[in-house]
């Protein structure tokens, strides 16, 4: 019973003095001759945590780095297993080329025999032209380095590309539909077909261009907070332009 008594007696005692000491530092927060020197304090704490917030990025992106090296090694590995099996397997005889021959000399031929000559076959249909979809660039270190630290928040170089890889593949995914056969269409692509054509303005005439929508259709990427800085981003890079009309914000490709 007593040392339970002792033990909250400290308790208490240290809970006083912790009171005490920061009714103290509040007191002298409120001299003038010490808020310069707190004011400096509160800065330099700021400064380390951004830099440890920094630290933070880069271990995670490091982490990732070595994750996919070692994917690679493996793959390696595989590779050079199976090379290695090929060339303690060599067949001892390979088979020997058959060289045709489409005319025989004049003198192995019968000369009241007359020469068939094969006709040419006809020239085969060149390939229809593909359409070239537009895809946008990715953003240069040089670029990302050059984006004002207030616009780049926590973001990283290798996060903005993600997200370029991600609006490429929703970009690629509408035009395909855009360029296919109507006739080929099932429901679901001719729905699909049909609001991409009501979406289309003036402005959006000669370009290649997605909205929100699109994103949810074609990708995995939640079109949240963290997604339209990336957009204000990808604004500043000049990789994408706005047009806003009809309730619609429409993502150009530039």
């Amino acid at each position: 019973m007593a040392s339970d008594l002792e033990q909250l007696c400290c308790y208490v005692n240290e809970k006083i003095s912790t009171i005490r000491k920061t009714l103290s530092l509040r007191s002298l927060g409120q001299e003038p001759t010490l808020k310069t020197t707190l004011n400096k304090i509160g800065d330099e704490i700021f400064a380390v945590n951004e830099l440890l917030n920094r630290l933070e990025l880069e271990i995670q992106y490091q982490e990732q780095t070595n994750s996919s090296l070692k994917e690679l090694c493996e793959s390696l590995e595989e590779d050079y297993k199976d090379v290695e099996h090929l060339k303690e397997n060599i067949p001892s005889h390979l088979p020997q080329a058959v060289v045709s021959q489409s005319l025989a000399n004049r003198s192995d031929l019968d000369p009241e025999e007359p020469v068939k000559v094969e006709e040419p076959a006809p020239p085969k249909k060149p390939p229809k032209e593909q359409r070239i979809i537009k895809e946008m660039p990715f953003v240069t270190t040089d670029e990302f380095n050059g984006v004002p630290a207030y616009m780049k928040s926590r973001l990283t170089y290798c996060q903005i590309n993600d997200v370029i890889k991600e609006i490429n593949k929703a970009v690629i995914s509408k035009y395909k539909i855009l360029h296919q056969p109507k006739a080929s269409m099932n429901s679901v692509v001719r729905n699909l077909y049909h609001r991409f054509i009501s979406e289309e303005t003036k402005d959006t005439k000669g370009h290649y261009f997605i909205v929100e929508a699109d994103i949810k259709e074609f990708t995995a990427l939640k079109v949240d907070k963290r997604f339209h800085v990336i957009l204000n981003i990808l604004r500043h890079c000049r990789r994408l332009s706005e047009v806003r009309g009809g309730g619609l914000t429409r993502y150009i490709i530039t």
